[in-house]
C-alpha cells in the first residue's frame, strides 16, 4: 500500500472507502479527479488534488484528469456560500484549453498503461437526454440523501437553485461513465467533495453491481486559520498572466514558519529525509529560511519552469539585500521593473538629480531629504549627497554641528566665490547644506539682485523668501522658522562686524543652517 502510506505521512489522507487497501494490493488502479474550468487558470488550492493524482501515478496507477466542460456549465455548490454565475459555453471552452498545459507540469501524459489522460465530460454529458437521465440515474437518489450532503446542507439557508442541486447527479454520472468506459475504480478529491464521491460510488453499485472507491484530502488552512491560497490581492493563480512569476515565488517563500514543513510535504515530491534535513537547518538558523527557499524554488520551477523560477529567486534576493544587483541578469531587471515602481533615469551621475527624477520622489526637496536622512541606497550601498560631487574646485565646506535636540544636526556652510557673482553652482552648493525640505531666508547684499538667487532656489525645490540684514539684526524675524539663512554678498560694512556676529549668533542659537556666499565676515 505505498500509495496510501505516502498520502498518510504527507498529510494528504483525510478519508478513504473501506476495502481500498485490499484493492490496491491486487494491482494498479485507475483514478480520476474532476476540475471545473470556471476560471482561465488553476489556483494553488487546486494543486492538492493534482498532487493526489501525481502520487497515484508514481505508485503505478493511471491518473485521469476530467475537465468539467459539462459540469462547469452548471457549477459545483461545494464550498460556496452563493450561487456561481453561469458561464457561457465559449468561455468554458477557452478555459479548458488554457488549463490543459498546467496539468502537464505535474503529470506524465506519455502514452502507456500508466500515462495520464485528459478527458472532457462535455463529451458525454451534453449528449444526455433529460427523461432517460432522470429515469436511469435520478431514481437512485432520494431527496433525503441529497439533503444530507454537506455541499447542499450548507447552502440551504442562503438558497440553492435546482441547477446546482442537480450537480451531484452529474458528478455521480461522471464516475459511472468512467467506470463503464475506462475501468476507472477510484475518485479522488478534497474533503468537501466526499459527498459527491460517495454518491458516484453508490450509483455504480446500484446500476452495475460494481465496487468503486474514493479518497479525500483534508482542506488546507494556514496556521492562523485562514483559507489556504488567498492573499490580500485575492487568489494565487498558476498562470503568470494572472499571478506574476515573482508574486508566485514570493507567496511560497513568505509562508508562515509553522506551515512550511506541512507545505513541503503536500506540494513537493521531496522525501521524508530531505524535508527533515531542511527543517534541521531551519532549527539551527531560522533567519536563513532555508526550507522556505526550497519550497518556493521547487513549486515555482514545476509550475513556471527553471528559467522563470531562477529569475524570480534572483529578484527576491535583490529586493531583500541578499544579492549584489550588479550581478543580476537583464531578464531579472525586466521582472523587477514589472513588480516595483520604476522609471528611466537621466544621463547624469549626480545623486540628487537621479533620485529627484525617480518615480518615488515628488520633488527635489523630497529627494534631498531622503538623501540627507540616509534613506536611499544604490545597489545596496548608502547613497548620500556626497555622491553628487557638487564640489567643483574647493568652494564648499560643510561642518556638522550638534544642536540641543539629541541625534539631530544642523549644517554650517561657507561657500567661497569667484568675484561677487552669485552663480547657479553656488546655489546648488548652498541648498545641499540645507536641512530636509528646506525653508530658506535669502539676505542679499547692497549690490546683489536676489531675483536670480530666489529663482534658482525655487528651481531646487526649496521654499525661499528675501529678508534684509536690518530685519534680522533688529529681531523682527524669528530665524527659527527657517532651515537655513543665506547671506549673498552681505558685507560687514552693511551691518557692522558686531552686527554680523550677533546675527550669526542668533542663527546658530536657533539651530539654523548658515550659508555665506561671498561677502566679508
Amino acid at each position: 500500500m505505498p500509495f496510501l502510506n505516502e498520502l498518510q505521512w504527507r498529510g494528504l489522507l483525510h478519508d478513504q472507502t473501506p476495502g481500498l487497501a485490499e484493492r490496491l494490493a491486487k494491482g494498479p488502479i485507475t483514478g480520476y479527479v474532476g476540475f471545473d474550468p470556471t476560471a482561465p487558470s488553476l489556483q494553488i488550492g487546486n494543486l492538492v488534488p493534482v498532487m493526489l493524482l501525481a502520487h497515484l501515478q508514481l505508485a503505478g496507477g493511471k491518473p485521469l484528469v476530467v475537465i468539467g466542460g459539462g459540469t462547469g456549465l452548471i457549477g459545483d455548490p461545494s464550498g460556496k456560500e452563493a450561487e456561481r454565475p453561469l458561464l457561457t459555453a465559449a468561455i468554458i471552452a477557452e478555459n479548458v484549453e488554457r488549463q490543459r498545459e498546467q496539468f502537464a507540469r505535474f503529470l506524465d501524459f506519455t502514452e502507456g498503461a500508466h500515462g495520464a489522460e485528459m478527458v472532457n465530460n462535455a463529451d458525454w454529458l451534453q449528449q444526455l437526454e433529460l427523461v432517460p437521465f432522470l429515469r436511469d440515474v435520478g431514481k437512485h437518489f432520494t431527496l433525503s440523501l441529497m439533503l444530507q450532503k454537506e455541499s447542499v446542507k450548507t447552502r440551504l439557508e442562503q438558497g440553492i437553485s435546482y441547477t446546482e442541486f442537480s450537480y451531484m447527479l452529474l458528478q455521480a454520472y461522471d464516475f459511472l461513465h468512467l467506470y463503464q468506459t475506462r475501468g476507472c475504480e477510484l475518485q479522488l478529491g478534497g474533503s468537501d467533495q466526499w459527498g459527491n464521491i460517495t454518491a458516484g460510488i453508490e450509483l455504480i453499485r446500484r446500476t452495475e453491481g460494481g465496487e468503486a472507491h474514493g479518497v479525500s484530502a483534508p482542506l488546507l488552512t494556514t496556521a492562523s486559520g485562514a483559507k489556504f491560497g488567498k492573499t490580500e490581492e485575492g487568489g494565487v493563480w498558476l498562470d503568470p498572466e494572472l499571478t506574476s512569476h515573482y508574486k508566485f515565488f514570493q507567496f511560497w517563500i513568505n509562508v508562515d514558519d509553522r506551515d512550511v514543513e506541512r507545505y513541503l510535504k503536500v506540494f513537493t515530491f521531496k522525501s521524508q529525509g530531505e524535508i527533515a534535513a531542511l527543517m534541521e537547518q531551519h532549527t539551527a538558523d531560522p533567519g536563513a529560511r532555508v526550507p522556505h527557499g526550497a519550497l518556493a524554488a521547487d513549486v515555482a520551477t514545476r509550475v513556471h519552469g527553471d528559467a522563470a523560477a531562477d529569475r524570480a529567486a534572483e529578484a527576491s534576493q535583490i529586493l531583500f539585500g541578499e544579492l549584489d544587483p550588479g550581478t543580476a541578469r537583464a531578464q531579472t531587471w525586466e521582472m523587477l521593473a514589472a513588480e516595483v515602481p520604476s522609471s528611466p533615469l537621466p544621463d547624469t551621475t549626480e545623486a540628487l538629480q537621479l533620485v529627484a527624477s525617480s518615480s518615488f520622489c515628488k520633488s527635489k526637496s523630497e529627494a534631498r531629504r531622503l538623501l540627507s536622512q540616509g534613506g536611499i541606497y544604490r545597489n545596496g550601498e548608502l547613497l548620500t549627497m556626497q555622491d553628487v560631487k557638487l564640489v567643483r574646485g574647493k568652494n564648499l565646506f560643510a561642518i556638522p554641528q550638534k544642536v540641543d535636540t539629541p541625534g539631530s544636526f544642523t549644517y554650517r556652510a561657507i561657500v567661497e566665490m569667484e568675484g561677487d557673482q552669485v552663480s547657479q553652482n553656488n546655489v546648488a552648493h548652498a541648498s545641499a547644506a540645507a536641512r530636509g525640505e528646506a525653508r530658506v531666508a535669502v539676505v542679499p547684499g547692497d549690490d546683489t539682485d536676489a531675483k536670480d538667487l530666489i529663482a534658482a532656489l525655487l528651481e531646487e525645490g526649496l521654499l525661499a523668501i528675501i529678508l534684509s540684514p536690518e530685519e534680522l539684526q533688529r529681531g523682527r524675524v524669528d530665524v527659527a522658522a527657517f532651515d537655513a539663512v543665506i547671506f549673498a554678498n552681505v558685507g560687514a560694512t552693511q551691518v557692522g562686524k558686531k552686527g554680523m556676529r550677533s546675527v550669526e549668533a542668533a542663527i546658530h542659537d536657533a539651530g539654523v543652517g548658515f550659508i555665506m556666499i561671498g561677502g566679508e565676515r
